[in-house]
């Protein structure tokens, strides 16, 4: 048996893609194990987003090159958003990696190793991103028993002008809904007690599949009757079609936790513009107002870009009038990464490394005190909380969220009294707040839901 150790790099949605790897890696009878020294096959599913990813997968790829050095019977394989970027100049500079394999081919996986390992010379093989995953390959979930993603659609027909996104992995391609029904079925058998729904524009689920297709909300109607999943989330939700229809569709289902992922990427009129979003401030104004008038208890987070070409000082002062009149609870603010083949690659006034990181800080700090006062208004409610498991500062707290933090980019609650175990989904007194953490205490017993959280 062949042994293999895995590293995955980047989003959520590239880890479902790590968890297929990992499935068909198993099935074809290799064995995981935790330590790159013990394994024959060394494995890096990386990220090709922005320079910084760019940069922590070569990272990874050198250390793993280390590690071969050493025992040179290992082969190491590189998949992913890099590879599909880069090509064979990646493959020029990296001739330790055995094997490169872009976004179209990882399924291919096992026949592939198999003819490395026949002897057969491998030349990076790039296509066009057309692959899309469904519930009948074997698929070996990373996360916490308790916990899972689910990818809905792959690529996207969005064109930002500062987006890899379509290049890396094509256009919009959305799964049917007998399979993604198939799907969740299969995790509800296996205790997930939380599912996160993740594409890059999740609104734009079925709108591929021609007239008459299912959309957002009758996908979600289909997967909370099709399973028993007490909390799903939503990730991502593209500002024009978050409308009236899902959100009192969520407001009737509260088994959609109340949490809104919803990029704006600025609010200053001329960068969208300039960014290729089709709207505007005021659009984002009017879409706030319907989601406190439906879904008023809503966690709402977005990411907002500083140093885009062109922003000027007064853009993104705009930006911090809004985040202080609005304060939204979660707020990732990210500079502009200026990535050759974007549409903004060439665009004139590109901002300095400096004023980017500047006007960064000075939004973050400014997001710090927001969540503060939102997370000290929480003090002294009851607030249902999923229990991940002891703490990752000690072991003498548990760690949990409540239906407000999503996984991995949100804070978490520490419970300092009670008893739970991973899953379970408990009431948690909130006594303490932090900018981006709360602490609590458990009420009373583990509450399972009867179709409802």
């Amino acid at each position: 048996m062949h042994t293999f150790f895995t590293v995955s790099l980047g989003c959520p949605k590239n880890l479902v893609d790590t968890e297929l790897l990992l499935g068909l890696l198993v099935e074809a009878g290799y064995a995981p194990c935790e330590e790159a020294e013990e394994a024959d096959l060394l494995l890096v599913n990386t990220c090709g987003f922005i320079q910084s990813a760019v940069e922590e997968g070569i990272e990874e790829i050198l250390a793993l090159a280390e590690v071969k050095e050493r025992f040179p019977a290992k082969k190491l394989v590189v998949v992913g958003c890099m590879v599909q970027r880069y090509g064979a100049d990646l493959a020029k500079e990296l001739p330790e990696v055995d094997l490169f394999i872009g976004t179209e081919g990882s399924q291919a996986i096992v026949s592939r190793l198999q003819a490395l390992a026949s002897g057969e010379k491998m030349p990076v093989r790039l296509s066009p991103p057309t692959f899309l995953l469904d519930s009948t390959l074997p698929r070996k979930l990373s996360s916490p028993a308790h916990r899972a993603y689910m990818k809905v659609t792959e690529g996207c027909s969005n064109r930002c002008a500062y987006c890899l996104i379509p290049s890396l992995r094509g256009d919009l391609r959305s799964r049917s809904l007998a399979d993604l029904v198939h799907e969740v079925g299969m995790l509800a058998e296996n205790g997930v007690r939380e599912l996160t729904l993740v594409a890059q524009d999740l609104t734009a689920y079925g709108h591929d599949l021609g007239p008459g297709a299912p959309h957002l909300v009758e996908l979600l109607r289909a997967l909370l009757a099709a399973s028993d999943i007490p909390w799903f989330r939503l990730l991502y939700l593209y500002p024009t079609r978050v409308n009236a229809t899902l959100l009192e569709f969520m407001a009737a289902n509260p088994r959609i936790v109340p949490y809104l992922d919803i990029p704006f990427q600025h609010v200053s009129d001329r960068v969208l513009k300039a960014m290729n979003r089709p709207y505007g401030r005021q659009q984002i104004e009017t879409l706030l107002g319907r989601i406190r008038a439906i879904l008023p208890q809503a966690a709402i987070r977005t990411t907002f870009m500083v140093g885009f070409p062109g922003e000027t000082e007064e853009d993104a002062q705009q930006l911090a009038e809004f985040m202080q009149a609005h304060k939204l609870a979660h707020v990732g603010i990210f500079a502009y990464s200026n990535e050759e083949g974007c549409a903004a690659y060439k665009m004139p006034e590109q901002c300095g490394e400096e004023e980017k990181v500047e006007r960064r800080q000075r939004l973050m700090e400014l997001q710090s005190g927001i969540s503060l006062a939102g997370n000290q208004a929480m003090v002294g409610r009851v607030e249902k909380v999923l229990v991940e498991g002891l703490s990752r500062e000690t072991d003498l707290l548990l760690e949990g969220r409540t239906r407000f933090q999503a996984p991995e980019v949100d804070g978490c609650v520490y419970i300092n009294a009670g008893i739970g175990n991973p899953g379970d989904i408990v009431d948690v007194l909130i006594t303490e707040a932090h900018p981006y953490d709360l602490v609590g205490e458990i009420m009373g017993a583990t509450i399972e839901e009867e179709g409802s959280a």
